[in-house]
């Protein structure tokens, strides 16, 4: 039986696929999407308070699953109450995606929230591929399409009340504590850096098993590097140690 020919994977640099952080950048407001009833709505409407925007594909099955699933979590958790101290906009980059997905989609993360929260704390948005990438443009995520599908990362990103970005998370969980700091700043229009990026170094994201694994020629660095500092440190020791003997 002829074996039958693989196609090779799909490579991706990080100028296509990727997050190139905006920080302090006012998004453009007047973008128009579909909400989950079908209404037109601008961001302008929608960004009244500090707001965490996932940027996703509805028929994801890679790593918007479980990235959409880890906010869930810390909405569950977060001392901060969504609806009042912040809110979350979910917006769909597949032009394919329908309110009507939106609303399903809307429905079954809503239903992992086991907390009193307004529905309204979490909107779920489409819109037309020219709108939705001017929107992923302004914000620095990058993305590709595969076929029927898109490469890309996850984060999620804090917008002010008055549209400016302000800081970014990465991968699909996310600390409490954080959240409710970052949501904190975001009312306050303080831009911070991202000090936590730790991920990005030690794992790359793979664009064939749409996951983040563990890239061992960083982590072998860190280990060579701190074995090293370890020895150094040790002789050292060990030569204060010998002179001192000597001049007693």
């Amino acid at each position: 039986m002829p074996v039958q020919a693989q196609s090779p994977a799909p490579t991706f640099t990080p100028e296509e696929v990727g997050i190139n952080e905006k920080l302090g950048t006012t998004i453009p407001l007047d973008l128009e999407l579909k909400d989950e009833d079908g209404r037109t709505v601008t961001l302008r409407q929608l960004i009244d308070k500090p707001t965490i925007l996932t940027l996703n594909y509805f028929r994801c099955a890679g790593i918007c699953t479980p990235q959409l699933a880890g906010v869930a979590e810390v909405l569950n958790r977060t001392a901060a109450v969504p609806g009042q101290d912040f809110q979350v906009l979910t917006v769909s980059f597949d032009e394919r995606d329908v309110p009507e997905v939106a609303a399903q989609k809307r429905t079954n993360y809503l239903g992992e929230i086991t907390r009193p929260m307004p529905p309204a704390a979490w909107r779920f948005l489409t819109g037309p591929g020219a709108t939705t990438k001017a929107l992923a443009d302004a914000v620095g995520f990058k993305f590709k399409q595969d076929k029927d599908d898109f490469v890309h990362a996850a984060a999620i990103i804090f917008i002010s009340p008055k549209g400016q970005v302000t800081r970014y998370m990465y991968g699909v969980s996310y600390l409490p504590a954080d959240l409710q700091l970052a949501a904190q700043e975001a009312a306050r229009g303080e831009a911070q850096p991202t000090i936590n990026k730790f991920l990005k170094f030690c794992f790359s994201y793979d664009p064939v098993g749409r996951k983040y694994v563990l890239n061992t020629t960083s982590l072998g660095a860190i280990v060579i590097i701190l074995a090293s500092l370890v020895f150094v440190f040790t002789l050292t020791r060990r030569g204060r140690k010998s002179k001192s003997e000597e001049g007693q």
